[in-house]
Order: C-alpha cells, then sequence, then structure tokens
C-alpha cells in the first residue's frame, strides 16, 4: 500500500482514540476509496492487524 494511504489509515486511528469518530471515518474513507484494488486486500490486512491502534485495546 501507497505511504499516503498507510499515513491517512494511522491518522484515523489517532483520530478514533480521540474520540473525533466523523474526522476518523472522514480520513479512513477518502483513504480507502484513493487505494486501488490491487491496494485492498493489504487495506484489510493492515486493518485486521490494528484494531488495537483504533480501539486503544491489545487485540
Amino acid at each position: 500500500m501507497r505511504p499516503a494511504i498507510r499515513n491517512a489509515l494511522e491518522h484515523s486511528a489517532e483520530l478514533t482514540r480521540r474520540n473525533r469518530l466523523v474526522d476518523a471515518m472522514s480520513v479512513g474513507e477518502a483513504a480507502i476509496n484513493q487505494a486501488t484494488e490491487d491496494e485492498q486486500p493489504e487495506i484489510k490486512q493492515w486493518l485486521a492487524e490494528h484494531v488495537g491502534d483504533f480501539t486503544g485495546q491489545d487485540g
């Protein structure tokens, strides 16, 4: 996945932890919408591996 998309997902996680859920969804959705079809599986894998980044819990 491109670094810009990874950075956006990481920023979305940070916004989620700060209870800025609308902003987090906006950033995350924009990143996913910009991703190519080839990047989608990697994004899904990244999200699955980083659930705790969004929830603040070890997972």
